[in-house]
């Protein structure tokens, strides 16, 4: 026992070194190309913290920004799982906004419940997300096209349809404007803490959906198979695994999840269709779920991490005239370090399986 013990401690404290390592990398690499523009570090990443928490509207913000990044990363961790470079993640969400407005324009007028018009408009939201990952899915299993170019692909058409219902059918009366969509009448806002941009209700279900999919994945068939398909395609096909409808579901679920932060972007952000309205999430989504290298946990404190560089990011220009998208120089930074420490620690373990093997 106290041999198991002792194991489990070392590889925690090995995992947590290199993890450790890796950040401290980023943070040296990032302060290298500061002082190469002759910015000072310690002050950049000091006005970084007091964008994130200088009062309790930026760290409400910072939630806001939290809630459907940490969706997306959920969804994408169960693609991932099954094999599946789920490119198309930023398209499922513009959609799911797209079903989203689109439901609400039809019942914003009519004698149904608020509460009930935004709930239909949230589930036709993850109906619009997993009806535009079925399409990379069908690419992918009976196309013979990538996931990853059908993703990308579908990306620029779910753009170019946000953009023509902006400036087409559903622009603002008299003129199409890059601000959107009309917004919707209040009543059709989801309740927001007083004060803040920050619906309780979008915290609430992260919390749910983050349950629901470590239950899922953990506890179910369903998640055994999605793990098997990802790690052998070929050995879980001869095992009698359905592959390909099992990929398929997987595609379905994280589209229906994505269109989900798409219809949060609607109903408690934005209250209306704008063209950008994934806000880069997906792409950001990406390099959250290779670092929380399927650990849902992890999934949810790296989503935080990445949430509060991007609203402290916004602090640098005001401030030290820097652009705002050093943040995302960071957030890149931790990715690429900790791949390559994850690189090194595969190395050592190899080399030292091979030493025991070898004795």
């Amino acid at each position: 026992m106290k041999k198991f013990l002792r194991s489990i401690s070392s590889k925690f404290s090995s995992s947590t070194l290199f993890s450790l390592a890796g950040f401290i990398g980023a943070l040296l690499f990032t302060s290298i190309i500061l002082l190469l523009v002759d910015a000072q570090p310690g002050l950049t990443f000091q006005k970084i913290l007091q964008g994130a928490f200088g009062d309790s509207v930026k760290i409400a913000n910072g939630l806001v920004v939290w809630a459907p990044l940490s969706l997306i990363t959920g969804a994408l961790l169960v693609t991932f799982a099954a094999g599946l470079w789920n490119l198309g993640v930023e398209g499922q969400i513009m959609v799911g906004a797209i079903f989203t407005t689109w439901l609400m324009r039809m019942l914003e007028n009519t004698s149904l419940s608020p509460v009930l018009i935004i709930i239909l408009s949230c589930l036709f939201g993850v109906l619009g997300g997993m009806l535009w990952a079925s399409l990379t899915g069908i690419l992918r299993l009976y196309g013979g096209v990538s996931e990853i170019f059908a993703g990308v692909g579908l990306n620029f058409v779910a753009t170019a349809l946000s953009l023509w219902l902006i400036f087409g059918p559903w622009k603002r009366p008299g003129v199409g404007s890059m601000s959107g969509t009309e917004p919707f009448d209040q009543r059709l806002w989801l309740a927001t803490i007083p004060g803040y941009r920050l619906s309780i209700w979008s915290l609430v279900l992260v919390v749910l959906v983050f349950t629901g999919l470590v239950f899922l994945m953990k506890k179910t068939r369903f998640g055994v198979q999605i793990k098997a398909v990802g790690k052998n395609l070929e050995a879980a096909r001869l095992m009698g695994v359905r592959t390909d409808w099992v990929m398929m579901q997987a595609m379905f679920l994280c589209g229906g999840i994505a269109g989900l932060a798409g219809a949060l972007q609607v109903v408690a952000v934005y209250h209306r269709l704008i063209p950008s309205i994934s806000s880069g999430y997906g792409f950001l989504a990406m390099l959250v779920a290779m670092l929380a290298n399927n650990n849902y946990l992890a999934a949810l404190l790296v989503a935080y991490l990445f949430s509060i560089l991007n609203i402290g990011g916004i602090q640098l220009p005001i401030d030290l005239h820097l652009d705002s998208t050093l943040s995302g120089v960071l957030q890149t930074a931790f990715v690429l370090f900790f791949l390559i420490m994850n690189g090194i620690k595969q190395r050592l373990t190899e080399r030292k399986g091979i030493s025991t093997d070898g004795k």
